[in-house]
């Protein structure tokens, strides 16, 4: 079998079917880590952007419970790997918050909650003296703690990974782009630049770097970017105020600010970037400025590294698990919460190539569906970018005193 892409999906994908005996070839058109996977916030997040509720609504109660229970179990898979495969990543599984930015999301949040715990899991409403203790920021109205979340190193993760998939078997290839993917006598026949891969079954897991040799998947999903700043090692007299139990934070904007500390200290915030092929400097600074927003006590703390990449958005929201031809699969489409759901995304994948049927997967097959005008949909997030970042400076300021 083989894989197109070594990111979180595709190496799971490998990982699980090298575990049961299968001759596994991944194809990675840049190293290990390059990509989203190596550069992405680091936040093990359960479920999709959905409430459950929702979920049940749109797919009826039966699938939708399933698909809910299935994207809830992200973190466990991610941190029964992280276990198994002793892979160091610096993780903690202490929970992820999400803070209200005001009064109406914070009641928004409290839905969310009872909508968890009403199906028993570990999510709890925060007051904005808990969120104040828990984040070390007074900027935030209330919030939410989900238990079952965590955080890691992205990196370092992805490279566990590979390393896994590689000692149970699976060969991957780096600097390897699929070039061509065509129908061949014995399944499919991928053409690199340092050769070629025949295989009865194909797993694409390009997520939001999926090129013109999937051209069709390509337009299912909207990449978007996103940028991260870290600081200096925050000093030793102001670590216990700064996130000290080790959570990760997201909040509720419009355009969503994302935070965590990391194993070295450095507060690491993200959100919405540029696509610039490097960050111009206004969008630098404004991650900076959120930092300050967020966190007043650390001014003048110096900022040390920054970095982009791409998410994949789709249409509805909701991660993609495709059939797009015999013996040729397809997942993508995370939405900004790619650790778990992408990590689980390729143990799905895995189970279809085994032959699992799809309606015992716990999560819908469903047909392409190519996002219309996509050719403009550079345009057209630029213009939403830019108006949801007006949409949250007019909201800021009308709970201003």
């Amino acid at each position: 079998m083989a894989v197109i892409g070594a990111g979180y999906t595709g190496l799971s994908a490998a990982l699980h079917l090298a575990e049961r005996g299968r001759e596994v070839v991944v194809l990675e058109a840049a190293d290990i880590g390059a990509r989203a996977s190596g550069t992405n916030g680091g936040q093990v997040i359960p479920g999709v952007k959905h409430d459950p509720d929702t979920l049940e609504r749109i797919f009826g109660h039966d699938d939708g419970s399933r698909l809910v229970a299935t994207a809830a179990a992200g973190p466990d898979l991610v941190f029964e790997l992280i276990a198994q495969h002793r892979i160091e990543c610096d993780a903690v599984r202490t929970g992820w918050i999400q803070p209200a930015e005001s009064d109406e999301a914070l009641a928004e949040l409290a839905g969310r909650v009872e909508q968890w715990r009403r199906r028993g899991a570990a999510v709890e409403l925060l007051s904005r003296e808990a969120v104040q203790r828990l984040t070390g920021s007074q900027h935030y109205r209330g919030g939410l703690l989900d238990r079952r979340g965590g955080t890691l190193q992205p990196l370092s993760y992805v490279r566990g990974l590979a390393a896994a998939a590689l000692r149970v078997g699976a060969r991957i290839f780096t600097e390897s782009p699929a070039l061509e993917l065509t129908r061949s006598a014995h399944g499919w026949s991928i053409e690199t630049p340092r050769g070629r891969v025949r295989a009865p079954l194909v797993i694409a897991a390009t997520n939001a770097y999926t090129g013109p040799v999937c051209d069709a998947l390509r337009r299912t999903v909207i990449p978007v970017p996103s940028f991260q700043v870290a600081t200096a090692p925050i000093p030793t007299a102001l670590r216990p105020q700064i996130l000290p139990c080790g959570q990760a934070a997201s909040d509720t904007r419009r355009l969503l600010r994302y935070f965590r500390v990391d194993g070295s200290g450095r507060l690491v915030l993200g959100s919405r970037g540029t696509f610039a092929q490097a960050p111009d400097v206004r969008s630098v600074q404004r991650h900076y400025r959120a930092v300050r927003e967020i966190y007043p006590q650390l001014e003048g703390l110096p900022f040390e590294y920054h970095w982009g990449g791409l998410v994949a958005m789709t249409s509805d929201h909701l991660p993609h698990l495709h059939e797009l031809a015999p013996g040729l699969l397809a997942g993508l489409g995370y939405n900004g919460r790619g650790v778990a759901m992408a990590t689980m995304m390729g143990r799905l994948l895995a189970r279809l190539a085994l032959g699992v049927p799809a309606a015992e997967l716990g999560f819908p097959v469903t047909a392409m569906r190519p996002v219309p005008l996509h050719a403009l949909s550079g345009i057209a997030v630029r213009a939403a970018i830019q108006y949801l970042r007006l949409a949250d400076a007019v909201e800021r300021a009308r709970r201003s005193p």
